[in-house]
C-alpha cells in the first residue's frame, strides 16, 4: 500500500483512539446513534419499525403489512443492551419490548426455533435460518449482561436450537437454513452465518463461561478461516456446497449471497479473529496471523485508492463486482484497525483506522442522523439495496470498539467500564 495513491493522512502524535478528545467524539457519535434509532423505530404492536432516511417509520409494504426480520429484532435487542451499559436512558423499554418479541411472534412455539420474518398477522417468512439464530444467541447473552430476567431462558433455547438443528460435528460449523417443520431447504453453505454464528458463540462463553461456545467458535473459524481463506490467499471464500468445498460461481440475492467475495466479511473477521485469540488464552497463533493478513490484503484489494471507500465484492480476480460502498465494511474496518492496532500491530493500522473514518465521516455519516447505507461510484447516497436507515449495530460497533479493550465484545468492555 502506497499512501501516493491515496489521500494524504497524518498520523503525528500518540494513536487517535488514545486521546480523549477522539475518545470524546466517539462516545458522542455512538449516542447520537441511539437517540436516532430510540425516538421512532419502536413499534406499539410489537418489534420495531424499519425507518427512513429521516428516521421515521417506513410505510407498510404493497400489502399492508410491517414486516420484521429475526436479524433485526435481535440486533436492536443487542444495541440497546450496549445504550443500557452507557446509561442511557430509555434503553431498558426497548430491550424489554424487542425481549418480549422474540418470545411473542418470532419464536415458533409448535416446531422449536424462530421464525425468518413475521408481520402482525404471523410469519411472513417462515424458515428457519442459521444467519438469523446466531443473532438469537448475541441478543440473549447480551440481554444476560445486562440482567435481563428472560435472558437465560433465551440462551437455553438457542443453544439447543443450534446444538440440534444446525451445528454440523462433522464440519465443525453451521448448516444454513430449513423450512418451518425443519426440512433443508437445499445443499447450500455459508460463511456469512457462520461468521455472526463464531461473534454470538464467543458472547455467549463471556456471558455464561461455558467453554462449548468457546470450542464451536474456534472450530469455525478454523474451517472457513485457516482452512479455506488461507488456501485462497486471505480471501473469505462466501459459498459452499454441502461438503464444504467453495462455490465460485455461486450468485444469491445482493444483500445476504452475493457473487465473489465481499472485503467487508474479511474485515469483520480480522477483528473476531483477534478476539477469539484473545479468548482463547492466545492458544492459537494461527488467529493472530490470519487477522492482520485478511486486514492488511483486504484494503490492498478492497479499497478504492482514487475515491476511498470499500467495494461491496471482488470477483475471483479481485476486480470489482459491485462497486457501490456500504456503510458496513467502514464500520467493520474501523473495528479491525482499532482492535489489531491495540493488541500490538504496527503503524499501518494506525493509518487505516484514521483513513477509513475519514471517508466514513466525509461521506458516509448523514448529518440528519445515522450513516448512509449505500454509496454509488461517485459517492452520492443511492437506495438499490438498503431503504432508509436500515441498522445501528454495524455504525454503533464502530464507534464503541475503538474505546474499549481488544480482548473481548463490546458488551464485555462496556460492562467492564461501568464497573470500574
Amino acid at each position: 500500500m502506497s499512501d501516493r495513491t491515496m489521500p494524504w493522512i497524518g498520523t503525528t502524535g500518540s494513536d487517535l483512539t488514545t486521546r480523549a478528545t477522539h475518545r470524546d467524539w466517539l462516545m458522542g457519535e455512538a449516542r447520537g446513534l441511539i437517540a436516532f434509532f430510540q425516538r421512532e423505530s419502536l413499534n406499539p404492536k410489537g418489534g420495531f419499525f424499519a425507518l427512513d432516511d429521516a428516521g421515521d417509520p417506513l410505510p407498510p409494504d404493497a400489502e399492508g403489512r410491517q414486516v420484521r426480520h429475526l436479524h433485526e429484532t435481535t440486533r436492536m435487542v443487542h444495541c440497546f443492551a450496549l445504550a443500557h451499559l452507557m446509561g442511557l436512558p430509555g434503553a431498558d423499554r426497548m430491550i424489554d419490548h424487542g425481549m418480549a418479541f422474540l418470545a411473542s411472534r418470532h419464536r415458533d412455539a409448535e416446531q422449536g426455533g424462530w421464525f425468518w420474518s413475521v408481520a402482525d398477522d404471523g410469519p411472513v417468512d417462515a424458515s428457519k435460518q442459521a444467519y438469523g439464530h446466531a443473532f438469537v444467541l448475541l441478543a440473549g447473552a447480551s440481554a444476560k449482561v445486562v440482567g435481563h430476567p428472560d435472558a437465560d431462558t433465551l440462551i437455553a433455547e438457542a443453544t439447543e436450537v443450534i446444538r440440534t438443528r444446525f451445528w454440523d460435528d462433522n464440519a465443525g460449523a453451521m448448516t444454513e437454513e430449513y423450512t418451518a417443520d425443519w426440512q433443508p431447504l437445499g445443499p447450500y453453505r455459508g460463511q456469512n452465518s457462520n461468521m455472526h454464528s463464531t461473534e454470538a458463540l464467543m458472547a455467549a462463553f463471556e456471558a455464561t463461561g461455558d467453554r462449548m461456545y468457546l470450542t464451536m467458535a474456534e472450530r469455525i473459524a478454523s474451517l472457513i478461516i485457516d482452512r479455506h481463506a488461507r488456501a485462497e490467499g486471505w480471501r473469505v471464500a462466501e459459498h459452499f456446497r454441502a461438503d464444504w468445498s467453495v462455490d465460485r460461481d455461486y450468485e444469491g440475492d445482493p444483500m445476504f449471497r452475493p457473487a465473489g467475495t465481499t472485503p467487508g466479511h474479511a474485515l469483520e473477521w480480522s477483528r473476531l479473529l483477534n478476539q477469539l485469540h484473545e479468548l482463547g488464552g492466545r492458544r492459537h497463533g494461527w488467529m493472530i496471523e490470519a487477522a492482520r493478513a485478511l486486514f492488511l490484503h483486504t484494503c490492498e484489494i478492497g479499497w478504492d485508492a482514487a475515491r476511498g471507500g470499500f467495494y461491496y465484492t471482488l470477483d475471483w480476480n479481485d476486480r470489482p463486482g459491485r462497486s457501490d460502498r456500504y456503510w458496513w465494511p467502514c464500520a467493520e474496518g474501523i473495528g479491525a484497525a482499532a482492535t489489531l492496532r491495540q493488541t500490538g500491530g504496527d503503524a499501518r493500522f494506525e493509518e487505516w483506522y484514521r483513513r477509513i473514518w475519514d471517508f466514513t465521516a466525509r461521506h458516509l455519516i448523514d448529518p440528519r442522523g445515522s450513516w448512509h447505507p449505500e454509496l454509488d461510484d461517485a459517492l452520492a447516497p443511492v437506495s438499490r439495496v438498503f431503504v432508509g436507515k436500515p441498522d445501528l449495530y454495524h455504525a454503533l460497533q464502530a464507534c464503541l470498539i475503538p474505546v474499549l479493550p481488544a480482548t473481548g465484545s463490546v458488551s464485555r468492555g462496556l460492562a467492564a467500564m461501568a464497573e470500574g
